[in-house]
């Protein structure tokens, strides 16, 4: 009854209407919860100044005469022009994508017992002297991209694919025997010096990566690739492994530690007889740099 009586004395004042309406103004005007979009994946860079403790084992020919290199990463270090060296490593990745380049630029000088004297090219007359002495200029440049097709837990499986190009000056100097044919030769004292000039080649290449994340801010790594494939060298390859790990962050920028190790090989020939240049090399020792990350 108490109801009743009220909506009865308050109809004829419109006041029910006016209650009603607002009732449902308010269903009408009530905000919608709408979901944010989804964050798309934003670039991150990395840049990697490193050094490479690098050694040698191989042969190198130049203008047909050949010498057999035998030296560790200490031997390498302890010549005073092999300190001169510019060595970057380069990514930036978006999701799944990343796109890498690699920097590595040195001076490699080698005498004494790391050396010796192994044969001539055909059509190379002489006797190569017994005291061997070889310097080469050494630049490579890696580039290409990476993507990731699996992810597993705390691991990572990229595909990489892309280009090495490799940039050479090398001298063999040995000692003048009167039976040496020394015609396309320099000489300076008792000394015949072979000179390659400039060499340069580029080779495809195709490989992995593994990333295993051990802790947050540690990172296990393992790359392999090959190339070559008779287009730049006749055959190359590489593996690279080593441990990541953050210490530090300053004004957005993540600082980690990288110690590891990389071996890389080629096989590269050019030419014959007097004009034949051939680098069949494994370069390898140890890793070690600092990364910087935004």
């Amino acid at each position: 009854m108490t109801k009743r009586f009220a909506l009865a004395i308050l109809a004829p004042l419109g006041v029910v209407t006016t209650l009603a309406g607002s009732a449902q103004s308010a269903d009408l005007t009530a905000p919608r919860l709408i979901e944010p979009p989804p964050e798309l994946p934003s670039w991150t860079f990395r840049v990697v100044p490193y050094g490479w403790l690098m050694g040698l084992n191989g042969s190198q020919t130049v203008r047909g005469r050949t010498t057999k290199v035998n030296a560790s990463f200490i031997d390498v270090a302890e010549k005073a022009d092999t300190l001169v060296g510019l060595m970057a490593d380069f990514e930036a990745r978006n999701g799944p994508l990343a796109l890498y380049g690699d920097v590595v630029w040195t001076k490699v000088g080698l005498s004494g017992n790391h050396l010796r004297t192994r044969s001539l090219a055909p059509g190379v007359t002489g006797t190569l002297g017994t005291s061997v002495d070889a310097s080469t200029q050494l630049g490579i440049v890696e580039f290409g991209a990476a993507y990731e097709v699996a992810r597993l837990g705390a691991l990572g499986v990229d595909l990489t694919a892309g280009g090495r190009y490799w940039y050479q000056e090398a001298d063999l100097s040995f000692d003048l025997l009167g039976t040496v044919g020394a015609g396309d030769l320099a000489i300076v004292g008792g000394r015949a010096i072979a000179k390659s000039g400039s060499v340069d080649w580029l080779d495809p290449v195709v490989g992995g990566r593994l990333r295993y994340t051990i802790a947050p801010g540690h990172e296990l790594f393992l790359r392999g690739d090959i190339g070559g494939f008779n287009v730049g060298s006749k055959f190359s390859w590489q593996a690279i492994g080593g441990y990541d790990f953050d210490f530090g962050a300053y004004q957005g920028i993540t600082f980690s530690g990288i110690i590891g190790y990389r071996a890389l090989y080629v096989n590269y020939v050019q030419g014959q007889g007097r004009t034949r240049y051939e680098y069949d090399m494994l370069q390898h020792g140890p890793v070690v740099g600092i990364s910087m990350k935004w």
